[in-house]
């Protein structure tokens, strides 16, 4: 038979030793996995929530970006836009020709180059048979331009007068100025020079012999803007005048604010964009704020503000309803009979009897007259009715308020016990 051998004690215990140890490393491993799942799963989760809520807050962000730069682009659109209306119709034109074509009388026997009429022309200040070429109260300079050959009988002609006139949508002449001129003196020598310098360019047709005379009819013209000119009439008072064209010319002349726009058109354009772009971003400043607020100020603390002063109102009225009762109650007492007996025990005693009911039945009524008298005073009390018995009201509060003082120092009948 076998016989059965413990191990050594030793053994045993590295055993159980050794067993308890590995089942320890089993339940931390099997322990600790559990947590880090449930760690990760949290941050995961964490981490998505983050990344939602700043998608959604960029989404947002580029959202409200988006809009802005369109509120903006369309700001800049209208400003631009404004600032060419107040151009287009603040600036009137600058400079303005138109050919002119003189007609005269041809029915007479015409000899030696003499004209049957003084050469005339009708001038319009319509543009394009609508506008108005001078503003109202613009200067203008008016000048005619007249291109004349180099020939003898110009040459001879001499001095020659030039007429002007100004008429009005009815026919009536509001002004009308006259200007002599002639053409420029070359001597015979040098002509001969010229001719022959020029005679190349004279034979191609490139240059002429003539000369470009121009006439000063108004240095500062300003049209009426009760009696406006719509046209001019000119006149060469001269028959023998020759000429090859002419041109009339209208110039204008700015100061202050339009002297800058035309001189310093990008200067001026910058600043007029940049005032509209800021004045209606204001605008719609303000229009957001009353959208989204009620005003630029809440509404809330204007509500508490206007509360706290008619509570003060109320406050004062009843403050002044109450000094006014006051007032007449010490009256009262002061005009009440006061009855002083003399010194017997039985008088003493009815006196003191009538004297402590009337004084036990004179607070209740002032009590009950006050109450209803303020009630009454406070209902009917307007806030601009002050007459001159309110402003006195302290004087005489603290005259009554002496005077029942003294009554009531005064020793009654009941004293002399």
């Amino acid at each position: 038979m076998y016989e059965h051998k413990e191990p050594p004690r030793g053994q045993q215990y590295k055993g159980a030793e050794g067993g308890t140890a590995d089942q320890t490393r089993t339940r931390r491993k099997s322990g600790s996995d559990p947590t880090i799942v449930s760690t990760m799963g949290a941050v995961l989760h964490w981490l998505h929530d983050v990344a939602s809520v700043t998608l959604l807050k960029a989404r947002r962000t580029l959202f409200q970006a988006a809009i802005l730069f369109c509120v903006l682009l369309l700001l800049l659109w209208v400003s631009i836009f404004l600032y060419g209306s107040f151009y287009y119709s603040y600036m009137p034109t600058v400079s303005f020709s138109t050919p002119v074509h003189f007609y005269y009388n041809s029915d007479c026997d015409a000899s030696e180059s003499v004209l049957c009429s003084f050469p005339t022309a009708n001038i319009s200040f319509m543009k394009n048979d609508r506008d108005q070429v001078m503003a109202y109260g613009q200067p203008y300079r008016v000048s005619l331009e007249l291109e004349m050959p180099e020939s003898p009988v110009n040459a001879n002609l001499g001095m020659f007068m030039c007429k002007m006139s100004c008429y009005t949508k009815g026919g009536k002449t509001v002004s009308s100025v006259g200007r002599s001129t002639m053409l420029h003196y070359r001597s015979s020598l040098l002509q001969s020079l010229s001719t022959l310098l020029f005679s190349p360019f004279y034979v191609t047709g490139m240059a002429e012999q003539k000369q470009l005379i121009e006439v000063e009819f108004f240095s500062d013209y300003k049209t009426n803007a009760f009696q406006p000119s719509v046209g001019a009439v000119i006149e060469i008072l001269s028959k023998r005048v020759q000429i090859y064209s002419s041109q009339l010319r209208i110039h204008a002349y700015f100061t202050g604010v339009r002297y800058v726009l035309f001189n310093f058109p990008l200067t001026s354009a910058v600043v007029g964009v940049a005032t509209n772009f800021a004045f209606l971003s204001a605008i719609v400043l303000l229009s957001y704020l009353q959208f989204i607020w009620g005003g630029i100020w809440p509404p809330d603390q204007v509500r508490v503000k206007v509360m706290m002063g008619d509570n003060t109102r109320i406050q004062q009225r009843r403050e002044e309803a109450r000094k006014r009762m006051e007032k007449e109650n010490s009256q009262k007492d002061l005009g009440a009979p006061q009855v002083i007996g003399s010194v017997n025990e039985a008088s003493d005693f009815q006196g003191n009897d009538s004297v402590a009911g009337t004084a036990s039945k004179r607070p209740s009524e002032v009590t009950d007259a006050s109450g209803d008298e303020v009630a009454d005073a406070t209902e009917e009390e307007s806030p601009d009715s002050k007459g001159p018995e309110e402003e006195d009201s302290s004087d005489v509060l603290g005259g009554s308020q002496q005077g029942e003082t003294t009554l009531r120092q005064r020793p009654g009948p009941w004293m002399s016990l």
